[in-house]
């Protein structure tokens, strides 16, 4: 029997810290336990875990397939430089994840979850936020969940990042860059109510990736998807970690937005992200089914995305 502890955050509607556990030791028993706590909680926090590289990533493939292994998310080059200029392409990107979003919408497979780690810790600040879009959902007044029901939203990180002022410097002939994410795949469509495929409940799939409401005007649709996010994203729905050396968390990208928040970037800092793949049946974008498209213009992507 595991002797881990679990503590529910007592100021938001989701989450929970998990104590006296080894991530990298687990059995089988065990790890039931856990993912049947994260389909209920939706954001694990395991302080001081220190998990090894593997360990991470071994960690995180007992959730599914990984969409990529871990690799740093950090403002330090590997020079050892520390990136805080206003113009820098590190900067941007760091930047653009401090707008609440849910990983990957912008691909033509949405991501399933994260584990995410701490190596160095600035002084102040940078601490990650998470948003309950279940809560939200469930909280929204008859009018406007009726309202977008069957509404449908484009996806797109040039959309996010060029919105912020964000998009990198350098660009490829063909418009694109030759950075993750960006890419010249069909844009990304997508529901605005997404309906979890394990636990049947109802969220919102909003963040800062979503635009242009199908039949919609411009306007009326930065507007509606704005209104939502700022609604969406207030306590209790919200919860922000101070990170410590050593903390892992693991969450639900299905249920949860995420943020980075600002900080001092003339200081080290050094996260580690392994993101978990999302299911073709559940997270495949509406226009990227295999049964939406010409059979002669699908192929499969390295990824375990379609494209086309």
């Amino acid at each position: 029997m595991t002797t881990m502890k679990v503590e529910h955050l007592k100021e938001a509607t989701f989450g929970s810290v998990v104590t006296e556990i080894d991530l990298e030791e687990l059995d089988d028993s065990t790890w039931h336990q856990l993912h049947d706590l994260w389909m209920d909680r939706a954001l694990l926090i395991f302080p001081g875990a220190f998990l090894s590289a593997e360990g991470q990533d071994a960690f995180a493939r007992r959730f599914g397939d990984l969409e990529f292994p871990r690799a740093a998310i950090s403002n330090i080059g590997k020079d050892g430089k520390v990136h805080h200029e206003s113009d820098d392409e590190v900067v941007k990107s760091l930047k653009g994840n401090e707008s609440w979003h849910i990983d990957s919408t912008y691909m033509p497979m949405q991501a399933k979850g994260a584990v995410f780690t701490a190596e160095i810790v600035p002084s102040s600040g940078a601490a990650t936020g998470w948003a309950d879009m279940r809560s939200a959902y469930d909280e929204l007044d008859d009018e406007t969940r009726e309202r977008i029901s069957d509404l449908q939203a484009h996806h797109s990180l040039f959309y996010s990042q060029g919105r912020a002022g964000n998009l990198p410097n350098k660009r490829n002939e063909d418009g694109t860059y030759n950075l993750y994410g960006y890419h010249d795949m069909e844009i990304s469509l997508r529901p605005l109510v997404k309906v979890h495929p394990i636990t049947g409940r109802s969220s919102l799939l909003i963040g800062r990736h979503a635009h242009d409401i199908v039949g919609m005007d411009p306007a009326e649709s930065e507007s509606l998807l704005d209104d939502l996010n700022e609604w969406a994203c207030q306590p209790p729905r919200v919860y922000h970690h101070e990170w410590e050396e050593g903390d892992a968390v693991l969450w639900d990208n299905r249920r949860l937005q995420h943020r980075g928040t600002p900080f001092d970037m003339t200081e080290p800092r050094r996260m580690w992200h392994t993101r978990i793949a999302g299911e073709p049946a559940s997270e495949l974008a509406i226009n990227h089914r295999i049964d939406a498209i010409p059979s002669d213009d699908v192929e499969r992507h390295p990824t375990g995305t379609w494209a086309c």
